[in-house]
């Protein structure tokens, strides 16, 4: 399959990198406006120009590639509204349970673990090393930062993010777009929105 990257930055990096890992798929180029056209992008993949230009590259379908919650949830839902196919990015060192529910357009990069149970939305960052544990839910567009862990039964809202480290207990609740800053350790439900830090995680202020 020839896909297209939407974005250029790091996490487009990692994609670009995951996809060449995969047997079937052919990373073409970037679709960026931060770079020129023509020029050379991460890992030597070119930069095929801005969003305007996707429908006039031949392609199979694509992968957003930005990290930032929002703006990959903005991008996904402009080009899946074009009907474009919204393929997912999973490193082959990637280990998923066979009853995975796994959405449209995830990435799923290398050494993250998903266990038995478990469903994830679509345009889900499950990071480099992340662990989501048995039964798991993690809404579209939520972010499952590098080296964070979902303890069994555990609820991650859509748009939210797990940070870097992070651990989210059992059964807890993270509303959406909710945040759990790096190294936190959320002991009980977090409300829609709010960010929490520290161990145990409070508030932030």
């Amino acid at each position: 399959m020839k896909i297209l990257i939407i974005g250029g930055g790091g996490h487009a990096r990692v994609v670009a990198d995951i996809l060449l890992a995969m047997d079937g798929m052919e990373p073409q180029g970037y679709v960026t406006s931060d770079q020129a056209p023509g020029t050379a992008g991460p890992l030597g993949l070119p930069v095929l120009g801005g969003d305007d230009a996707v429908g006039s590259i031949p392609h199979d379908g694509l992968v957003v590639a930005v990290g930032d919650n929002a703006t990959r949830e903005r991008l996904f839902a402009h080009f899946a509204a074009q009907g474009e196919n919204m393929v997912n990015a999973i490193h082959p060192s990637a280990i998923l349970a066979p009853d995975v529910v796994l959405g449209r357009g995830c990435m799923v990069c290398p050494g993250a673990i998903v266990n038995t149970g478990s469903e994830i939305g679509d345009n889900v960052i499950l990071n480099t090393g992340s662990v989501t544990e048995h039964d798991c839910r993690v809404g579209s567009h939520a972010h499952v930062a590098p080296g964070a862990k979902v303890a069994g039964a555990a609820r991650i809202g859509a748009g939210a993010l797990v940070g870097l480290g992070a651990a989210v207990l059992p059964g807890v609740a993270m509303g959406d777009r909710a945040v759990a800053g790096a190294g936190a350790v959320v002991l009980g439900d977090v409300p829609p929105g709010l960010t929490v830090v520290g161990v145990p995680a409070r508030p932030k202020t």
